[in-house]
């Protein structure tokens, strides 16, 4: 199985589409980086205009911490859409290049081939996103200097510098699950067609038409909010206010988990009735 997926990773990290997500992330890492380091304070004084009248707010709060969450909220919604354009290609090329034949005629299961390529496209989601950890947290920290982090919701949250690092590993360890769940849908169209372009629109429009459906206020889409996937992905957030809503964010991650197995199976399903004699 390892073997499997050795070559699996080496089929991904072959092709060029594979690095748009790293360079893209790098480029609007550096862009929102050097902007705020241009900004200085001017930024912050913008973020938090509505408060500084009421507090007064004494220490350096344009640091590391707060510019790798900034980044965080700020790409966090693009991700999914790097990640489809590596998922969506995980079985749909196979059937354009005519190589199921090749593959299935050799002593390995179905249900190893799709494992493999499943797991191989969640190490390569978790890669991308643990690049975005490293330029935004570990690059922002290093130009900016850590600090106190000020998060700003219904509430005021002002966390101490050595507060922080554990909610970051944990915001980005649930940000996984999320995109976890973005990789396998993806994996499940590219499992119904025989080219990549496919999987990849149709990834993008069913998390385009999810966010559109979770963002409208109308009594019948609030009932359907809690069943879609989007809803749950931005969950890491509750890692950034006290108390931390555990119960929330093992809800969450459970309903993803869900859609996880869920979306596998059925991936699973179709391969195994695939017919590659036709």
């Amino acid at each position: 199985m390892s073997t499997l997926i050795q070559i699996e990773l080496v089929k991904i990290f072959r092709k060029w589409r594979t690095y748009i997500g790293f360079i893209a992330i790098a480029v609007l890492v550096v862009i929102i980086q050097l902007s705020i380091y241009l900004t200085g304070e001017r930024f912050i004084d913008f973020a938090i205009q509505n408060i500084k009248d009421t507090f007064e707010m004494v220490g350096n709060f344009v640091n590391g911490n707060l510019i790798a969450l900034l980044v965080l909220q700020m790409l966090y919604v693009h991700i999914p859409f790097l990640i489809v354009l590596v998922g969506g290609d995980l079985l749909a090329s196979e059937a354009t290049a005519g190589t199921y034949r090749i593959l299935l005629t050799r002593p390995i299961s179905r249900f190893k081939l799709i494992a493999s390529k499943f797991i191989a496209g969640t190490i390569y989601a978790n890669l991308l996103l643990a690049f975005l950890m490293l330029v935004s947290l570990g690059g922002s920290l290093l130009i900016f200097g850590s600090g106190e982090l000020i998060v700003i919701k219904n509430k005021i949250y002002i966390f101490a510098s050595d507060d922080t690092p554990w909610r970051f590993v944990l915001a980005y360890g649930f940000a996984t699950l999320s995109l976890t769940v973005v990789m396998t849908l993806s994996f499940f169209f590219s499992s119904l067609v025989e080219n990549a372009i496919g999987p990849i629109v149709a990834s993008m429009a069913v998390i385009i038409i999810f966010l559109i459906i979770s963002s409208i206020d109308i009594e019948l889409l609030r009932q359907l909010r809690p069943y879609l996937f989007v809803t749950h992905m931005a969950k890491w957030s509750e890692f950034f206010r006290e108390p931390v809503r555990i119960d929330e964010v093992i809800k969450s991650a459970v309903i993803l988990l869900a859609h996880i197995i869920a979306l596998f199976s059925l991936t699973l399903f179709i391969f195994k009735k695939k017919d590659i004699l036709s």
